[in-house]
């Protein structure tokens, strides 16, 4: 350790594990439920929008959103939460954590009853304000990933900072069931309250007039558990790292934590004057200094999630393509709307449970034991495994009677993202940077991510239609198809695994010690 270690700081990294710990997990943990449920749950609800909106006259197929439409609302969230990311991430190293804290989750809460109240008097004026309204939600979503992974990082021990910070970021997984489940009970609510007939018997009846409240109310709900979560986000104090290491302020941050950790904590003006106004602590993120820090960590950590959410969202955004091209989810004609989103709800819901969530909490226990590094790879390795155990014997899934294993497998790809890099690129950043640029580091890295997850969104899009013209969705383009596309998300995990090696493993060290920045005047030498 370096010789100027705070107090404060050592109190923290050496503390046990006390109730203020979980309470922290809890308050961030639910931005991300939130986040999750917001970002997916736009998913189960396309088709019905294409039903509802572009219902063609005389068409033998159900309406579908058309391409551009397709691709704004499913991607127009994500590019705003990687504005959201950028934004929040400097902000919250200019002002501190906890002052920007509340606003993303009120963003978050307003935006979600926003978009379910989209309104227009043609479907287009429709489509518009869903997306306008879908920009800002993203960008509230995107100020939750920095803020939340700092402050975790920094309110947390050294010795179980990787299970904590995991913890939060596994409340996707909840978010990302509960926007299943939610669909299951909306749908199955209308389904019996108002019966249609399928498409084939009936094009114009079997959607619904109530249908369009089923979208609205899933959409909405996301405001819940945004607005239960507002007044414990206010009562958390500003972060001891931050209080002293950036803002300078030693008594503040040594009150601070006395008050939480309910032990008497000394103040140390000198030190904390000492070591902010150390010059090799004093580098901008565009310094040569910073660049022969942290410059291959940042590398690092932007490439790997850039790489992991191409194929992590091109998956989860289309997962009822999938289903339905496999045969899981049976033809659109032969349901009618809310049907359709009943049985994709379903499906969703069942990998969620089985593949999403559980790997999740396996990162959870096993993290701050076999490294960030270690899961990290291990999860690239496997999910391009499992991609080609898709996409080699693609025909043979397709079959009556295969379709239950390749859903096994697509399952196992969900299991090995989140046990593994979805999980580790979202923990490290918030780890290996100093504290006045932790929160504008992390969202570089994470806004890195959602350039990926647009590129898998729109590039999924277009590239899983049928090699067929005939066969692909209406106003496509013929594209590789979805067997290719395995190929492709394939290669994509194995340069994934390469670029692993950048990352530096940070299990059982201090944040200081990743960084340096409490170090003496002569340390300045690279991690």
């Amino acid at each position: 350790m370096g010789k100027e270690q705070l107090q404060v700081l050592n109190v923290l990294d050496t503390a046990k594990t006390q109730w203020y710990h979980f309470t922290a997990i809890i308050v961030a943990g639910m931005g991300f439920f939130t986040d999750a449920y917001d970002l997916f749950c736009i998913s189960l609800v396309t088709k019905l929008l294409g039903r509802i909106y572009y219902h063609v006259e005389g068409s033998s197929k159900p309406g579908t959103l058309p391409p551009n439409v397709a691709s704004a609302v499913n991607g127009v969230a994500l590019c705003g939460t990687l504005a959201g990311q950028l934004f929040f991430g400097w902000l919250g190293d200019k002002l501190g954590r906890k002052r920007v804290y509340g606003v993303t989750l009120m963003l978050m809460a307003f935006a979600s009853i926003a978009c379910g109240l989209s309104f227009g008097s043609s479907p287009k004026a429709v489509m518009i304000t869903l997306c306008f309204f879908r920009f800002w939600l993203g960008f509230g979503i995107g100020g939750d990933y920095p803020l939340s992974a700092t402050i975790m990082s920094e309110y947390s021990n050294k010795k179980t900072r990787g299970a904590f910070i995991a913890a939060v970021f596994a409340m996707q997984g909840f978010g990302i069931l509960s926007g299943g489940t939610v669909a299951l009970i909306i749908s199955s609510i209308f389904k019996n309250k108002f019966p249609a007939p399928t498409y084939s018997v009936d094009p114009l009846g079997s959607t619904a007039p109530e249908a369009d409240y089923v979208w609205r109310i899933i959409l909405m709900f996301g405001a819940i558990p945004a607005a239960l979560t507002y007044y414990w986000r206010m009562k958390m104090p500003e972060t001891a790292r931050y209080t002293a290491l950036v803002a300078k302020n030693a008594e503040k941050a040594a009150n601070d934590m006395s008050k939480v950790l309910q032990v008497e904590i000394e103040v140390e003006h000198a030190k904390v004057e000492s070591i902010t106004e150390n010059n090799s602590n004093s580098f901008g993120l565009f310094s040569k200094e910073f660049l022969y820090r942290h410059g291959l960590h940042l590398l690092g950590t932007t490439t790997t999630w850039f790489l992991v959410d191409i194929a992590y969202y091109s998956q989860n955004l289309f997962q009822k393509d999938i289903f339905s091209a496999v045969g899981w989810i049976p033809p659109p004609k032969t349901m009618n709307a809310i049907e359709e989103v009943f049985k994709i709800a379903r499906a969703q819901t069942l990998i969620a449970l089985c593949g999403t969530v559980p790997g999740y909490w396996f990162t959870v226990l096993t993290i701050d034991r076999i490294g960030r590094f270690s899961i990290q790879l291990m999860g690239f390795f496997f999910m391009t495994v499992f991609m080609l155990a898709l996409a080699i014997p693609y025909h043979h899934w397709t079959l009556p009677g295969n379709h239950i294993w390749f859903v096994v497998l697509y399952g196992l790809t969900f299991f090995f993202a989140n046990y593994g890099p979805n999980s580790t690129t979202f923990i490290v950043p918030a780890e290996i940077f100093p504290a006045r640029l932790r929160s504008t580091c992390h969202g570089i890295s994470a806004a890195s991510g959602k350039a990926g997850a647009i590129i898998g969104a729109f590039g999924f899009l277009y590239a899983a239609q049928n090699q067929d013209q005939s066969k692909t969705d209406a106003g496509y383009p013929a594209g590789i198809g979805i067997r290719y596309s395995l190929f492709v998300l394939a290669i994509v995990n194995v340069l994934g695994f390469f670029f692993t090696f950048l990352v530096p493993e940070s299990k059982g060290k201090s944040l200081e010690e990743m960084s340096k920045e409490t170090e003496d005047c002569n340390a300045t030498s690279p991690v």
